[in-house]
């Protein structure tokens, strides 16, 4: 598909259907033909010959005296050329280049062919509405581009580096790792990094489509893109442009929108036999007749034939259907979801089984203290005391749980430390042996623990002080906010199986499924167990499974699953790399959004076919038995294409 440039040595074609043109396949080129032909001057000549056809068309009407013979002729030529000579050097230039079937040499021909029978006003009204129509579909198909290159366009301008006692601006693919930098209010973070001032308030909805800004602590994370709104902060960068969250977005999206779905590449497949073979039937409708019509007048039937070539111009389908995708993607895109190509639009329509793993996709990911339960005379405190001293020391993702616990300055310091491998800590604390750590520890030690323990399915960390049992601490994950709205909106988005599959223990898996009221749930997998039940799954016949995961032990069964969908947030890069949709925001109730959207774009898409097809087929038939007139071959092809595109745009104002 392609422009058509009104500079007549410079034309492009708008709606070849020899071949595909790479510039509507990227969406964030820019300077090239699109943009040039964007403005007002683009429609004067459209407009000059429109105002020539219709005083010509009123001077016909009132049977003005000196408007005949050749000066009606030169007239409508006068208005002809402006539109019609870029349409046919474009024809001319597609012949030479081998492509011999494309709209403007079948336009070219007709309009000739109606100057030939006579039929000025009509030669010069089609191409008039077609040279409109062109304009108006390149005006839309550049507004969707737009559209999405706004919601790209957080790529930041400049980064104030500290270098040489001060802060200068340079281009932010000049900036190294380690380098310090500074933002000032309602700039964009020019590149990852760690916060180094003390709190920072951010408006992410660039990279995440989370409008609610968001407080960030000293030495917390922060991304490329982002809005500084409050104070003038400060920040160590720790990647490079090239590599920041911004850019691998910016990459995601320029390449989704040149991976095409199966729908679009049958049309631009189709479209390539579809006019050749209305020519044929043209041919046939001119000359056919002749064998079998008594009173055959070659004029009556050239004239249906003229009809059959304005038609047979695919431009509503060729245009329609990737300016629906485009909405789609930047619908998706708008609301924190990338989609890595049109294809995944249309498989997420098919989904009817979601399997979700855990932690960090329905849970939080981030383990916190529950419960305390204190078996000593000791204070809550202190017990808790002995058992920081020790966890102090380790790196074990349970010892950050414990150390968010609030405490004084401690005194208690551990000494002769040792980690046990699979089971826990043992130490001095305060000329105290202490053991903190699971129940193999503890039996391992002769240490006898509660009953009641072995009903909790939470994590749980025994403690013995000097021998005996000290108490325990249950540490949980807790759900994500949107957890229990996620499986909601996936029931009513027609899905009809939710699954969990999760490598944490198999107790804790069913509880949060049981909490969540999900179909069944199996823990206690590893990353192969995973990919074998998903495997299992996709074998059952009419099941289309689509997998959300977040980090490196889902990447096979994203990988392996009919559409993979990570909780990419922001950093994750196994995640990006390996699923086919991202949700930025780490938001499960965002899948649902995501197969609402796709389910949009299908269809408008299959919409816009229907209409295409619909139309042309009618008068198609209409113009073959001599019931339509070229008016109504100009409203089947440029009036479907306009309505078509309008159809599309519709994505781009949706609400899901």
């Amino acid at each position: 598909m392609k422009t058509l440039n009104r500079t007549p040595n410079k034309v492009k074609d708008c709606c070849s259907t020899g071949d595909e043109h790479s510039e509507q396949d990227n969406p964030n080129e820019s300077g090239h033909n699109h943009s040039v032909n964007s403005g007002f001057k683009s429609y004067l000549p459209g407009i000059f010959s429109f105002v020539l056809l219709v005083t010509g068309i009123a001077l016909d009407f009132f049977e003005v005296g000196f408007f005949s013979g050749w000066v009606r002729l030169v007239w409508y030529l006068v208005a002809y050329v402006p539109v019609g000579l870029p349409v046919a050097l474009e024809g001319w230039n597609s012949i030479k280049n081998g492509d011999f079937f494309t709209e403007f040499l079948l336009m070219t021909i007709a309009t000739i062919g109606a100057f030939i029978l006579g039929e000025y006003p009509e030669g010069v009204a089609v191409m008039v509405f077609y040279a409109v129509g062109e304009e108006f579909q390149h005006t839309a198909v550049s507004n969707a581009k737009k559209n999405i290159k706004a919601l790209l366009d957080v790529r930041p301008n400049e980064a104030l580096v500290y270098r040489n006692a001060q802060f200068i601006s340079v281009d932010p693919d000049a900036v190294a790792i380690g380098e310090k930098l500074q933002v000032r209010v309602g700039e964009k973070i020019p590149l990852d990094g760690i916060l180094t001032s003390e709190k920072a308030t951010l408006n992410t909805a660039a990279l995440t489509g989370e409008s609610t800004p968001a407080l960030v602590r000293k030495g917390a994370k922060v991304f490329a893109g982002s809005i500084n709104l409050e104070q003038v902060i400060e920040l160590e960068a720790t990647a490079v442009f090239k590599d920041s969250s911004v850019a691998r977005i910016l990459d995601l999206v320029q390449n989704a929108t040149s991976r095409k779905s199966k729908t679009e590449l049958f049309i631009r497949k189709f479209a390539r036999i579809y006019t050749p073979i209305v020519v044929f039937l043209a041919i046939g409708v001119t000359l056919f007749p002749y064998f079998i019509v008594e009173d055959y007048v070659f004029r009556d039937w050239l004239y249906r034939a003229l009809i059959f070539l304005v038609i047979s111009c695919p431009c509503a389908l060729v245009i329609s259907i990737p300016l629906g995708y485009f909405g789609g993607l930047g619908a998706a895109s708008r609301n924190g979801i990338l989609f890595k190509g049109a294809a995944f639009l249309d498989t997420m329509t098919k989904i009817n089984t979601i399997v979700i793993d855990k932690t960090g996709t329905v849970t939080q990911g981030v383990f916190k203290i529950k419960q305390i339960v204190n078996h000593t005379d000791f204070s809550e405190a202190d017990f808790m005391e002995y058992l920081l001293a020790l966890e102090e020391k380790s790196t074990h993702p349970i010892a950050k749980a414990l150390l968010a616990y609030k405490r004084e300055t401690s005194e208690f310091e551990a000494t002769s430390i040792a980690e046990i491998a699979g089971k826990g800590l043992s130490g001095t604390v305060n000329n105290k042996t202490v053991l903190a750590g699971n129940k193999a520890l503890m039996d391992a030690h002769n240490i006898i623990v509660p009953k009641e323990t072995e009903t909790i399915v939470e994590s749980l960390i025994y403690v013995a002080i000097a021998g005996n049992f000290a108490g325990y601490v249950v540490i949980a994950d807790a759900l994500k906010e949107d957890a229990h709205r996620a499986i909601a909106d996936l029931r009513k988005a027609g899905i009809s199986k939710i699954i969990m599959l999760s490598g944490d223990k198999d107790s804790i898996t069913q509880q949060v499924a049981n909490e969540l009221k999900l179909d069944w749930a199996k823990g206690g997998l590893l990353p192969e167990d995973k990919l074998n039940e998903v495997e299992l799954l996709k074998k059952q016949p009419g099941v289309y499974v689509a997998f959300t995961g977040d980090g490196i032990n889902d990447a096979p069964v994203l990988a392996v699953s009919d559409v993979g969908i990570a909780m990419g947030g922001l950093g994750s890069d196994v995640a990006v790399e390996t699923a086919d949709v991202i949700i930025q925001t780490d938001q499960p109730s965002k899948i649902a959004k995501a197969i609402k959207i796709g389910h949009s774009t299908r269809s408008i898409v299959w919409q816009n076919i229907a209409l295409a097809f619909g139309v042309k087929a009618v008068v198609l038939v209409l113009g073959a038995g001599g019931l339509a007139t070229m008016w109504e071959a100009v409203f089947a092809d440029v009036g479907v294409a306009f309505l078509a595109i309008l159809n599309a745009i519709r994505l781009q104002k949706m609400n899901w």
